[in-house]
């Protein structure tokens, strides 16, 4: 059974609705390589730092009451300079106006594949009964870390966003090649020794009620954490290395 619990910014206002183009009665299903290129140029130039896609599998949609089965994850970073300020109001008040400017361009990313003849509608991100996490975890391109933080290669500052559409030609992935990180996350340690809620329990399991992350702007383990001071590639070389040793020993 999934969580469906799943963490999200208890403080985000709803986004409103910014469509400007009805879906296609009769959506195509294939899309060229060229318009997909197109499509991840366009998302880069409004600041996103990459794309992602799930195929939901029938138990998934079969758990969760859902009907879709492509997802486009756009991904983007949040802003260094919001993520290291201190808990307060003003930090909740500045993270969520972020959240919702790039919320905006996803309408436009929706409306660019509806008037290509494909079907494209947001997944909302506040959604009680739909978990994000776990929808981003069928597109094998990211882990959840110790501290409950949903880690892609771009970083582990990487917020998302997604679209479920009728394509049914996106690049997929079969295999997850991230799953290493829990073994490095069960050697460090660093988010349970520095949380200052103390959000972990004897044996390091994280404790979501504890959290103040997602009520008051915490992010203390993120900024601790390894994968954020010296990000994805950096941390794998020196797991690699670290295992490496543990081998010869």
């Amino acid at each position: 059974m999934i969580d469906t619990t799943f963490e999200r910014f208890r403080y985000h206002k709803p986004l409103p609705n910014f469509y400007s183009i009805e879906n296609p009665k009769n959506p195509i299903t294939i899309i060229s390589d060229d318009l997909l290129v197109f499509l991840t140029d366009l998302a880069l130039k409004n600041n996103f730092v990459g794309l992602s896609y799930s195929k939901l599998s029938d138990e998934f949609k079969k758990e969760f009451g859902i009907g879709f089965d492509n997802v486009i994850i756009f991904k983007f970073k949040m802003g260094d300079d919001l993520i290291k300020m201190g808990p307060s109001k003003e930090k909740c008040k500045l993270m969520d106006e972020e959240f919702q400017d790039f919320g905006v361009h996803v309408y436009e990313f929706a409306d660019f594949l509806r008037k290509n003849g494909f079907q494209a509608d947001l997944i909302h991100p506040l959604a009680d009964n739909l978990s994000m996490r776990a929808i981003a975890m069928q597109s094998n391109d990211c882990v959840i870390t110790r501290s409950n933080m949903c880690l892609f290669k771009e970083g582990i500052n990487t917020g998302f966003f997604m679209i479920h559409t009728s394509i049914e030609n996106l690049p997929f992935k079969r295999e997850n090649d991230m799953l290493w990180v829990p073994d490095f996350c069960s050697t460090c340690g660093v988010c349970i020794d520095r949380c200052p809620e103390n959000a972990f329990d004897e044996d390091g399991k994280f404790l979501r009620k504890l959290c103040t992350a997602h009520r008051e702007g915490c992010n203390e383990c993120l900024l601790r954490c390894p994968f954020y001071k010296r990000n994805y590639n950096k941390v794998q070389q020196r797991y690699y290395r670290m295992k490496k040793r543990q081998k010869n020993e």
